[in-house]
């Protein structure tokens, strides 16, 4: 079995039991979903459903919170283009990490690392993105007090100095080996770790970055650094991939612009992009699949419930035995996310037209934000 987890790609059948090995991580076992749960009282479900599965120094951070020095969060978002309902669940997550420990919150937004990724891209093209992209992050109702969204260009002016100092302790041999650059790499890109390592020194205490795991790489170098620098090794969570419309391998893309679910797809387009692409666990006649049953773990409707789109866990239980012992049909299935997926992208939506009103308070008149535009960090 052979798979692809970069920043960049991902791809293949992933075996996340092999990638925790493959990474150095650490599984989010019992005791640490316990350790947790002293704290917040309840479990989000996406560590219920062990959709966030692994961790680096996840207890450094929670041991930190017990002894009253506290911890922050930092997430981030490349504006390439639209958001899709992948890009909302790592979000959602936080929006929880926030509210249960009370904590600031730091959201990058690499709009220069997509410039430099791809040169068909205008840069005009990248912040029309990010405008819209920030719109469905605020909608997702962070403590605007408490959170700090900020586009790369515009504040590097505040963080240039550190991001010198971060970046002459920083050697190419590093990143060509952590991230695969080669000769015909531009520059830009070779330079682009060191600033997204920069959020993660904003305050003189632990960071914890809830994330999908293909981000990890930049996190390994930051442990490298952090000390020498007067500063905390970050603490990472790290998210699985929501599968593709199309089969569980890789991760829905926004490249494969018709396979995926995105933020602003009403009722039709979404009846019709599951009906048609969603990869079925159903057997090949009605006949058979009752006879045989579904197979839930291969069929994308029912993951995605699982992960995300039915909050039951009984109910979830109650449509996985009768899609198995055939009393439900693929067809009964992919019903109940199309109804559950609309309904939360017209709450989205709904948040967003509000959100339109709120833009300024995340990036330049919040109490956090305020205070992180008065900041100049030198090295």
């Amino acid at each position: 079995m052979t798979y692809t987890v970069t920043p960049w790609e991902v791809s293949g059948r992933i075996d996340y039991e092999k990638l925790i090995k493959d990474f150095g991580t650490k599984e989010i076992n019992e005791p640490v979903k316990n350790k947790i749960l002293e704290y917040t009282k309840e479990l989000h479900l996406l560590l219920r459903r062990n959709y966030f599965f692994s961790h680096r120094d996840l207890n450094l951070a929670l041991k930190d919170y017990e002894d009253g020095k506290g911890f922050f969060l930092y997430t981030g978002r490349g504006p390439s283009g639209p958001m899709h309902i992948g890009h909302m669940i790592p979000l959602l997550f936080t929006k929880w990490l926030q509210e249960k420990f009370k904590v600031n919150l730091y959201i990058q937004i690499t709009d220069d690392e997509k410039f430099l990724l791809n040169r068909e891209r205008e840069w005009n093209q990248i912040q029309d993105n990010a405008a819209e992209n920030i719109l469905d992050i605020c909608a997702v109702g962070f403590d605007p007090n408490k959170t700090f969204i900020f586009k790369n260009s515009e504040y590097i002016k505040n963080v240039y100095p550190l991001l010198l100092n971060t970046s002459r302790r920083i050697t190419f041999s590093t990143v060509k080996a952590v991230f695969g650059f080669v000769n015909e790499t531009n520059i830009g890109m070779v330079g682009f770790p060191a600033y997204q390592i920069i959020p993660t020194f904003f305050e003189k205490k632990r960071c914890l970055i809830p994330a999908a795991i293909d981000q990890d790489p930049y996190w390994r170098i930051q442990r490298d650094l952090a000390e020498v620098m007067g500063f905390c090794k970050v603490s990472a969570i790290h998210s699985k991939f929501l599968p593709p419309l199309s089969g569980v391998e890789g991760k829905m893309s926004s490249s494969i612009k018709e396979t995926t679910i995105w933020l602003d797809d009403d009722l039709k387009t979404i009846e019709r992009k599951i009906n048609k692409y969603a990869f079925s666990g159903g057997r090949s006649t009605i006949e058979e699949h009752r006879r045989k049953g579904g197979q839930p773990e291969i069929d994308v409707s029912f993951q995605w419930l699982s992960i995300l789109f039915e909050e039951d866990d009984e109910k979830l239980k109650q449509i996985e035995k009768d899609y198995r012992q055939g009393k439900m049909l693929s067809g009964e299935m992919k019903k109940i996310l199309i109804e559950k997926l609309n309904k939360f992208l017209e709450e989205h939506r709904r948040k967003r037209e509000i959100a339109k009103n709120n833009v300024d308070l995340f990036m330049y008149n919040g109490k956090l934000a305020k205070e992180m535009w008065g900041k100049t960090y030198l090295c």
